[in-house]
């Protein structure tokens, strides 16, 4: 009687699968519905780390007066310039889910907030019923650990907890960082700096 080939294990084999099956963990973790999902692979798509790179303030403002937030929906960048040029940064951020619900243009930061609560928009109960009115600060807040308020009603630069979004489009308007990200810049922008989003 013959018998088919047997699968052995090896050492190498177990480990390869292991490791296979820890990278395949955060994409099965992700919903459709609060990131981005391709639907195209194959069309060539060009973000992240290729489209990080340095920008000079010029193109996009006529001074750096109170300093200058620079933020590209389509490289997911945010490129902030401080009011006497000494140094530059540049942030990954997360992007609106669509063009719907992104506004791009000049707008200012108008307030700061350590430890932001959260409450959603009007339009996000249409869209999310279930959500909660009001999350406090904390872990579960969406604004993560601070928040840029921008002059436009329900505008935001603010930080994660998440940050599976950041790279994507994730959010319902917002501009979202890291939260060391958002930490950093929190400190840097003034009440008053300007923001362009384009």
């Amino acid at each position: 009687m013959s018998q088919g080939p047997k699968f052995k294990m090896d050492r190498r084999g177990f480990l390869a699968s292991s490791v296979a099956t820890v990278l395949a963990a955060p994409a099965l973790a992700q919903s459709d519905d609060t990131v981005e999902v391709e639907s195209d692979i194959s069309q060539i798509v060009r973000r992240n780390i290729s489209s990080f790179r340095a920008l000079d303030w010029r193109p996009y403002f006529s001074n750096l007066k109170r300093g200058a937030v620079l933020v590209d929906t389509t490289s997911r960048a945010l490129h902030y310039w401080p009011e006497d040029e000494s140094f530059y940064k540049l942030y990954p951020t997360s992007v609106p889910l669509s063009e719907d619900l992104t506004r791009r243009g000049r707008t200012s930061i108008v307030q700061k907030v350590e430890g932001p609560s959260w409450r959603p928009t009007p339009s996000m109960i249409k869209r999310n019923p279930e959500w909660p009115p009001y999350v406090p600060p904390g872990p579960d807040n969406p604004l993560g650990t601070h928040a840029l308020y921008l002059s436009w009603t329900y505008y935001r630069i603010h930080g994660t907890h998440d940050t599976r979004k950041i790279g994507r489009r994730s959010s319902n308007g917002c501009i979202g960082l890291y939260n060391n990200h958002i930490s950093e810049l929190f400190e840097l922008a003034k009440v008053g700096t300007q923001v362009l989003l384009i």
